[in-house]
């Protein structure tokens, strides 16, 4: 009598054959995914960056930023587009003008107190507001005078040296607007290298045939 073979190994392999073939069928699933997968969109930056390399480049002219500058105080830089710079420019042109109304009131009334000191019209009321109360009485009035006369020429000498400086700022707006517009085109290139390598340099005299004057050297050389 013949014994009968258990089922279960037979169960057994067959439960491993599904779960392989489970997995094949998941694996394949994957792959197919990552096939149809959707690239990347392009960055709105780059994108950016495409458009605006495209666009022609704004290139000012050196003559007409001079002139501008000539004819309108800070006309040159508004034409460079280099807003910053007015700030600066109208601040010393404002500074320049204050010191030049300052001085200038300045040596309009010391002149007048001298005139009235050098006249001996010490009641003037030139001289008065100009004095402390009691001060023509303590001072002899010679010295009052050239007191007078110093201040005097110092205002004008001030008031000189701010008229100079406010056609300094002008002709300085000028300058600026006329190099600014003519470096525009300056290309400055980021590779600034130095590089020194051997070399083979030919010391023959000229003339002479047949005579080996080549000899080993080192070359430098500077990129900018």
């Amino acid at each position: 009598m013949t014994k009968k073979r258990p089922l279960y190994p037979y169960l057994i392999a067959l439960l491993l054959c599904l779960t392989q073939m489970a997995g094949i069928n998941v694996y394949g699933q994957e792959q197919h995914k990552d096939t149809l997968r959707v690239p990347p969109p392009i960055p709105v930056d780059s994108l950016q960056q495409a458009i605006e390399a495209s666009q022609p480049k704004f290139t000012p002219n050196p003559v007409k930023a001079t002139w501008l500058a000539l004819v309108i105080p800070g006309g040159g830089q508004i034409y460079n587009k280099k807003y910053w710079k007015l700030p600066i420019i109208y601040g010393g042109f404002a500074g320049c003008a204050y010191a030049l109304t300052w001085n200038g009131k300045m040596y309009k009334d010391y002149s007048q107190a001298f005139k009235d000191a050098a006249n001996d019209n010490w009641t003037a009321s030139s001289i008065i507001d100009l004095l402390p109360p009691g001060y023509t009485d303590r001072v002899s009035h010679s010295q009052i005078t050239e007191t007078l006369r110093r201040r005097k020429d110092m205002y004008r000498r001030y008031r000189d040296m701010s008229i100079f400086a406010f056609i300094g700022v002008y002709l300085l707006s000028v300058v600026d607007a006329y190099v600014d517009a003519e470096l525009s085109n300056f290309d400055i290139s980021p590779d600034l290298s130095m590089r020194i390598e051997p070399t083979v340099i030919n010391a023959q005299p000229q003339g002479v045939v047949g005579r080996n004057g080549s000899s080993w050297g080192v070359q430098w050389s500077l990129r900018f």
